[in-house]
């Protein structure tokens, strides 16, 4: 009888262009992107980082409600995101508020998701997303079925979605990526691997050394990727949307990151079951430094170009936090009436 499962498991090795110290070991795979493109990439993360801090602060003085930090998975976050194509869907899990923000979503209507308002979970006309799922998991079987109709329509377009390590433990994940497989529809599925499902380890989670090694079992492509590492995110997520247009089905990438925050801004407290010293180990990695030694290095950024995006983002939050009050005054559209404008 012979046993395969290490041989599958060795050939899942961690693709990276960018090392810990921000310099190219991978010369080869470097995307094609422009210094336009990669000012903007580290424009969007600085961004994000500031509109975590400040959702936080926002959180604590009651003017939000539901909140998951993203500080340290910029990087997996953004750099499959800047990858898409306005037309591309994404179905985002509840951490994902980022990806929907840069896919088009109003800031505004971002702090009304949070306060369970629901106009918050009202799509812009333009904006291919659904609201952040809350139900772990869920969102891959949804993405099965949105991949399989844009494909029945003939569309040169993706769905993509997201779940944490915790999400793979989940009979939906397993369900959406079989279903996915069997009709080769053009499906993105990434699992954002931060070690900790609220406060359970991966290696509690599953016996696998890889969950991009799951993909085998549904017989579709697997990748395990560096999602600290925001070029190497972006070209696995590119290469994964050039094949799944191309009617090769889709991929499972799994990005090793981290987030550096609790789980939830809802009583968590992530010291409990995580070190300081691992908390210390991936602050070394931290995406944003990596990038920005990068930048630094080929003269495309500077601490000043920084600041004036840090204090756009404290202006653009200030603005629009307080902008969900003049909502509550608003007539919005009924349930009915949307419905009958989405579906006629």
């Amino acid at each position: 009888m012979k046993h395969v499962l290490e041989s599958v498991e060795s050939q899942f090795e961690m693709f990276q262009i960018l090392n810990e110290n921000g310099e190219i070991i991978n010369k080869d795979d470097m995307p094609d992107l422009s210094d336009e493109d990669l000012k903007e990439l580290m424009r969007r993360m600085v961004y994000t980082r500031i509109l975590d801090q400040r959702s936080i602060a926002l959180n604590r003085q009651g003017r939000l409600g539901f909140y998951a930090p993203t500080a340290g998975q910029e990087a997996s976050q953004l750099g499959s995101q800047f990858a898409l194509e306005k037309e591309d869907f994404i179905l985002p899990g509840y951490r994902d508020v980022p990806q929907l923000i840069w896919h088009g979503l109003p800031l505004y209507q971002a702090f009304l998701f949070s306060r369970g308002h629901f106009h918050g979970n009202q799509m812009p006309e333009g904006v291919n997303a659904l609201s952040p799922q809350i139900i772990i998991g869920a969102q891959y079987v949804q993405t099965a079925g949105v991949a399989l109709g844009m494909k029945k329509r003939g569309k040169k377009s993706v769905a993509v979605t997201y779940t944490g390590d915790g999400g793979t433990s989940q009979g939906d994940f397993y369900e959406g990526i079989n279903f996915a497989g069997a009709y080769k529809a053009p499906a993105l599925f990434f699992v954002q691997n931060n070690y900790f499902a609220i406060s359970v380890p991966v290696e509690k989670q599953t016996n696998a050394k890889t969950l991009a090694q799951k993909a085998v079992a549904a017989g579709i492509e697997g990748v395990q990727v560096d999602g600290m590492d925001v070029l190497a995110v972006y070209a696995a997520t590119k290469h994964a949307r050039e094949r799944a247009i191309n009617g090769e089905g889709p991929m499972l990438i799994e990005t090793l990151t981290y987030r550096y925050g609790p789980h939830t801004m809802a009583g968590d407290d992530p010291t409990r079951y995580r070190t300081e010293d691992l908390d210390n180990e991936w602050e070394k990695k931290d995406p944003l430094v990596r990038f920005r030694t990068f930048l630094e290095s080929k003269d495309l950024w500077s601490e000043e170009e920084e600041n004036k995006v840090i204090e756009q983002a404290k202006d653009d939050i200030k603005k629009q936090s307080r902008k969900p009050m003049s909502i509550r005054n608003k007539r919005l559209p009924t349930l009915s009436e949307i419905c009958l404008k989405n579906f006629q």
